[in-house]
Protein backbone atom coordinates (compact mmCIF):
# COMPACT_ATOMS: atom_id res chain seq x y z
CA UNK A 1 0.00 0.00 0.00
CA UNK A 2 1.63 3.54 -1.06
CA UNK A 3 0.78 6.84 1.30
CA UNK A 4 -1.88 9.14 0.71
CA UNK A 5 -1.32 12.74 0.99
CA UNK A 6 -4.48 14.72 0.72
CA UNK A 7 -4.84 18.26 0.51
CA UNK A 8 -8.30 19.95 1.63
CA UNK A 9 -9.28 23.94 0.56
CA UNK A 10 -11.21 26.35 2.45
CA UNK A 11 -12.38 29.57 2.26
CA UNK A 12 -13.59 31.26 5.45
CA UNK A 13 -16.91 33.14 5.05
CA UNK A 14 -16.22 37.04 4.99
CA UNK A 15 -15.67 38.01 8.45
CA UNK A 16 -14.90 34.54 9.55
CA UNK A 17 -11.18 33.85 9.28
CA UNK A 18 -10.47 33.98 12.63
CA UNK A 19 -12.88 31.74 13.73
CA UNK A 20 -12.50 29.22 10.89
CA UNK A 21 -8.37 29.33 11.77
CA UNK A 22 -9.20 28.53 15.71
CA UNK A 23 -11.41 25.25 14.51
CA UNK A 24 -8.89 24.32 11.87
CA UNK A 25 -6.05 24.68 14.71
CA UNK A 26 -8.66 22.81 16.80
CA UNK A 27 -8.13 19.23 14.25
CA UNK A 28 -4.24 19.50 14.42
CA UNK A 29 -3.47 17.64 17.94
CA UNK A 30 -6.03 15.08 17.60
CA UNK A 31 -5.64 14.62 13.87
CA UNK A 32 -1.63 13.75 14.67
CA UNK A 33 -2.19 11.27 17.11
CA UNK A 34 -4.47 9.53 14.88
CA UNK A 35 -2.41 5.79 14.66
CA UNK A 36 -2.32 6.23 11.00
CA UNK A 37 -1.32 9.97 10.19
CA UNK A 38 2.24 10.51 9.21
CA UNK A 39 1.51 14.78 9.31
CA UNK A 40 -1.03 17.01 9.20
CA UNK A 41 0.24 20.48 9.30
CA UNK A 42 -2.00 23.70 8.69
CA UNK A 43 -1.76 26.69 6.48
CA UNK A 44 -2.73 30.17 5.80
CA UNK A 45 -2.36 32.11 2.63
CA UNK A 46 0.37 34.89 2.73
CA UNK A 47 -1.64 36.61 -0.50
CA UNK A 48 -5.44 36.08 0.88
CA UNK A 49 -6.14 35.26 4.52
CA UNK A 50 -9.43 33.90 4.09
CA UNK A 51 -7.88 31.03 1.88
CA UNK A 52 -6.65 27.80 4.49
CA UNK A 53 -5.37 24.46 3.22
CA UNK A 54 -4.59 21.12 5.56
CA UNK A 55 -1.40 18.91 4.00
CA UNK A 56 -1.69 15.42 5.57
CA UNK A 57 -0.14 12.55 4.95
CA UNK A 58 -1.45 9.08 6.07
CA UNK A 59 0.35 5.62 5.72
CA UNK A 60 -2.93 4.33 3.95
CA UNK A 61 -6.10 5.06 1.81
CA UNK A 62 -8.06 3.37 5.03
CA UNK A 63 -6.26 5.53 7.78
CA UNK A 64 -7.65 8.82 5.73
CA UNK A 65 -11.35 7.30 5.45
CA UNK A 66 -11.14 6.55 9.18
CA UNK A 67 -10.08 9.81 9.75
CA UNK A 68 -13.03 11.57 7.83
CA UNK A 69 -15.47 9.66 10.19
CA UNK A 70 -12.99 10.78 13.78
CA UNK A 71 -15.49 12.52 16.24
CA UNK A 72 -13.29 15.85 15.97
CA UNK A 73 -13.43 16.13 11.75
CA UNK A 74 -17.56 15.43 12.38
CA UNK A 75 -17.60 17.91 14.89
CA UNK A 76 -15.58 20.43 12.45
CA UNK A 77 -17.55 19.11 9.31
CA UNK A 78 -20.85 20.67 11.67
CA UNK A 79 -19.91 24.16 11.57
CA UNK A 80 -18.32 23.80 8.15
CA UNK A 81 -21.15 25.66 6.48
CA UNK A 82 -21.29 28.73 8.85
CA UNK A 83 -17.54 29.45 8.86
CA UNK A 84 -16.41 28.69 4.89
CA UNK A 85 -18.24 29.85 1.67
CA UNK A 86 -18.47 27.66 -1.18
CA UNK A 87 -17.36 23.97 -0.52
CA UNK A 88 -14.11 22.17 0.88
CA UNK A 89 -11.91 21.50 -1.99
CA UNK A 90 -10.43 18.03 -1.36
CA UNK A 91 -7.58 16.10 -3.53
CA UNK A 92 -5.81 12.97 -2.50
CA UNK A 93 -2.44 11.98 -4.11
CA UNK A 94 0.03 8.68 -4.10
CA UNK A 95 3.55 9.74 -3.28
CA UNK A 96 6.16 8.28 -5.54
CA UNK A 97 8.93 9.70 -4.34
CA UNK A 98 10.41 8.37 -1.77
CA UNK A 99 9.08 9.66 1.32
CA UNK A 100 11.68 11.69 3.89
CA UNK A 101 8.69 11.04 6.87
CA UNK A 102 9.53 9.32 9.57
CA UNK A 103 6.12 6.98 10.70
Amino acid sequence: MSTVTNLAFFRARPGRTHELGMALVALVEPTRSEAECLSYNLHQSVEDPDVWFVYENWKTASGLEAHMHAKHIRKFLAAAPTLITGDIELRRFSMISASTMRA
